[in-house]
């Protein structure tokens, strides 16, 4: 996220905020999609009254995408978390709430871990802290989500997708939108943006889980109140039964949670119910 673009969705590098007017809204998408992902949610939230930011992580769409590390430092969630605190900066916000879906929750999580006096509210989306997600990581989570140790491997993952990227992935654009589709088929096309989404990947099974288990060491949990929201239809409840419970122990406040009856892309297959239940969240915690 090197600049805000002049653009609204789908945008440049970060979507301009579709009100300036409101409480602040970032929402931060997931693998392999862009912020366009929120295009059908994001009006929604600002026809309620909020300012709302769409950037693409860092690495992902057409955001910047900075040269590896070893450490795989560059794309850890410390880092994207970093990101958005600097980009509402630029835009002017000092408080935000900051929601995320997939990847996106991950790098959410983080931002109200490292930045707690600037998050009013969190919204996690499909999402787990990492470190549990990969404590529980049995038979089952192997065999549904293979592809995070797969993209580990690299430099073997970079060479099959851009071999054939659209094989690896299916897009469905009359699902997805027109927009939204073409803002995914062209980060997919660019392996520059494949390199940094599978870093994004090593990133979590490596620093990423090693930060979220030192602040679950040192007793530090969110601070903002939190909605844990998941897809009815994809496996959260499978792999972890109730996935507020897994997040009670790492926020302050008791958790509100939604149930969303979609597949795994909820913002796309049900953006209704997504900005209802952002907006009886949030609507609950504004002025911030």
């Amino acid at each position: 996220m090197r600049r805000v673009g002049p653009r609204g969705l789908p945008g440049d590098r970060a979507a301009r905020p579709l009100r300036r007017d409101g409480p602040a809204v970032v929402l931060l998408h997931g693998h392999p999609r862009t912020h366009a992902t929120w295009y059908r949610v994001a009006p929604a939230l600002a026809a309620a009254g909020f300012s709302v930011v769409c950037p693409d992580l860092r690495g992902y769409g057409r955001s910047a995408k900075p040269e590896p590390d070893p450490d795989h430092l560059v794309y850890c969630d410390r880092a994207m978390a970093a990101d958005t605190a600097s980009l509402m900066s630029a835009l002017g916000h000092d408080r935000f709430a900051v929601a995320g879906h997939d990847r996106g929750a991950y790098a959410a999580f983080r931002t109200a871990m490292d930045f707690p006096d600037r998050v009013a509210a969190l919204a996690v989306c499909d999402g787990v802290p990492i470190v549990e997600a990969l404590e529980r990581a049995d038979a089952r989570f192997a065999a549904k989500w293979w592809h995070w140790f797969f993209f580990g491997a690299s430099p073997h993952a970079e060479r099959v997708i851009n071999a054939d990227p659209f094989a690896w992935y299916r897009f469905d654009e009359a699902a997805m939108g027109g927009g939204n589709y073409e803002d995914a088929v062209a980060a997919v096309s660019d392996p520059r943006t494949v390199r940094a989404m599978l870093e994004d990947y090593r990133a979590g099974l490596t620093r990423d889980r090693e930060h979220d288990a030192a602040d679950r060491a040192a007793g530090r949990r969110v601070r903002a109140p939190a909605l844990v929201m998941w897809s009815r239809f994809d496996d959260m409840e499978e792999l972890y039964g109730d996935p507020a419970a897994v997040w009670e122990p790492w926020c302050e406040l008791p958790v509100r949670t939604a149930v969303v009856d979609s597949g795994h892309h909820m913002a796309e297959e049900a953006p209704e119910a997504v900005a209802a239940a952002l907006r009886s969240f949030l609507d609950r915690l504004r002025p911030w």
